[in-house]
C-alpha cells in the first residue's frame, strides 16, 4: 500500500486521568467526567452540539504502542492471544479510540462530556454524532 495518510488533531482531552494505568478499559467502567478542548480552527463544526447529545470521540492513543498485533484481552493471560482486530486494546498499528460520549455542557471552543476513559492530553481526531433510528435520520 502507498500513500501517505494525514491526521490533525483538531482538539485535546482535558482529564483527571494522567496515566494509562488509572484509565479504565472502558468509559462504563468508572471512567470519570472531562472536558474537551478544541482548536479554533474548528469552531463552525462545533455550533450544533448542545447539551444531551451523544457523540463518538475519535481519538489518537498518542502513548499507544503501534506495533503490537496480538494481545489476551482484557490484559487476563488465562485467554488466548486475540489479533488486535478483534478487540478494543489501545495497541494497534493505527492506535484510534472510539468514545461514545454524552455532552453535558458546552463552553465556547470545550465540550464537557461524561465516562471518558482517554487519558489527559490525547488528541481528538473527530467527532461524529451517534445515529438514532433510520425514521429519525
Amino acid at each position: 500500500m502507498s500513500g501517505d495518510l494525514v491526521l490533525r488533531p483538531i482538539g485535546r482531552v482535558e482529564s483527571s486521568l494522567a496515566t494509562r494505568a488509572e484509565a479504565p478499559r472502558q468509559g462504563d467502567e468508572g471512567a470519570p467526567d472531562a472536558w474537551v478542548g478544541f482548536d479554533e480552527s474548528v469552531r463552525a463544526a462545533l455550533q450544533d452540539l448542545a447539551p444531551g447529545d451523544e457523540v463518538i470521540l475519535i481519538s489518537w492513543f498518542h502513548r499507544s504502542e503501534r506495533d503490537v498485533l496480538t494481545v489476551h484481552p482484557r490484559g487476563d493471560l488465562s485467554r488466548p492471544a486475540t489479533g488486535v482486530f478483534s478487540t478494543r486494546s489501545p495497541d494497534r498499528p493505527n492506535p484510534l479510540g472510539l468514545h461514545r460520549v454524552t455532552i453535558l455542557a458546552t463552553d465556547g471552543l470545550r465540550l464537557h462530556v461524561d465516562h471518558l476513559e482517554a487519558i489527559d492530553g490525547t488528541p481528538i481526531v473527530d467527532v461524529k454524532p451517534v445515529l438514532g433510528d433510520i425514521t429519525d435520520r
